[in-house]
């Protein structure tokens, strides 16, 4: 076991280089680079603190001293190769670099906005989870019946839509025509005022909508898998077993079904808890105005800011890949018959 974890370990490392080679290779092939970026907001009078400028016309127009300077400064005046080389050196320290436009270090906007990531995915996974393995498990229980029909179209409707359309109707619907919820932000301008149970009440009042639009569709995956899970397992030939010695339906179901059954949903929940948090919440960060690692992604490849947008990339990647290894790992602990070191 321990050589496996080790063989898996020392693959991260050609992995990430991989991941690291393309993206940098193809943002060397962007035009409107960082430099341009500066030069556009420059001329607009907003260089280091606005959000955006005007068309980019190139360096026209700019002393050519002041142009190899700003290079320097964003570290152009070096070869591709050697950057790329300089990059690694840093990223083998856990140095992420530090952004374009910020001035802050990526590990620390990495640190800043990852409340907001965190926050959306923990209720996405765990609203998800709490209702699609019981969902899951009354559907195959009561196979063929219109309490399965019904559930199964409702869900595959939740799963058609998606989350980011979900996301406008609830906004116009909810937010901007019944005025039920609030249109932006995490909380109220007015939130370190408020008492400790005003606080609660006004978070879950703004994090209701857009934890709604990722819910309703993540969970379908989940659902229809427990479900097949399960309807496999009843039809073996111990649980047949198990009814012919008189025991009931549900010690039948709790006691052997269950923990069988479990098992590709179990060695999924890594995946699943790391996913909630980064997959599928740009748009919906972006949408509600939440400023997460989805948003903070997105405006770094709007503005070429790459160190950002390596950094996030580089931290992404690696947590996918410990992701990948724990679960791997759980089927060992959930189905001890399991052996990688055979492999």
């Amino acid at each position: 076991m321990w050589f496996y974890i080790l063989k898996r370990l020392l693959l991260m490392i050609p992995t990430l280089f991989g991941v690291l080679l393309v993206t940098f290779v193809v943002i060397q092939f962007v035009p409107g680079g960082p430099v341009d970026q500066y030069l556009a907001e420059a001329r607009a009078g907003l260089a280091g603190g606005a959000e955006g400028g005007p068309i980019y016309r190139g360096a026209q127009g700019v002393d050519p001293q002041r142009l190899l300077e700003i290079k320097a400064l964003y570290g152009f005046d070096k070869p591709a190769h050697e950057r790329f080389v300089l990059m690694l050196g840093q990223f083998a320290r856990f140095d992420l670099g530090t952004s374009f436009f910020h001035n802050k270090s990526v590990s620390e906007l990495i640190i800043e906005k990852l409340p907001v990531s965190i926050s959306l995915g923990l209720w996405t996974f765990l609203i998800s989870y709490l209702v699609a393995v019981p969902l899951g498990v009354a559907k195959a229980v009561r196979a063929g019946s219109r309490f399965d029909f019904v559930t199964t179209l409702l869900v595959l409707v939740g799963y058609a839509i998606p989350g980011f359309v979900l996301g406008v109707a609830l906004l116009v619907i909810f937010g901007g025509q019944l005025e039920w919820f609030p249109l932006r932000g995490l909380t109220s301008a007015n939130w370190e005022e408020l008492s400790w149970g005003a606080r609660i009440v006004d978070y879950l009042w703004h994090i209701t909508l857009p934890v709604t639009a990722m819910v309703l569709g993540s969970f379908a995956v989940t659902t229809m898998l427990t479900k097949n899970a399960f309807l496999e397992e009843i039809r073996k030939q111990y649980v047949m077993t198990a009814r012919a010695k008189g025991l009931s339906e549900r010690q039948v179901l709790y006691k052997h079904v269950f923990r069988n059954a479990l098992i590709p949903i179990v060695t999924g929940f890594p995946a699943a808890f790391i996913g909630a948090f980064f997959a599928g919440s740009l748009l919906i960060e972006t949408l509600f105005s939440l400023d997460g690692l989805g948003l903070l992604s997105f405006e770094s490849v709007i503005r070429r800011d790459y160190p950002v947008v390596l950094g996030t990339l580089f931290f992404f990647t690696l947590i996918g890949l410990f992701t990948k290894l724990i679960s791997d790992l759980c089927y060992v602990w959930v189905d001890p018959r399991v052996r990688f070191d055979r492999a």
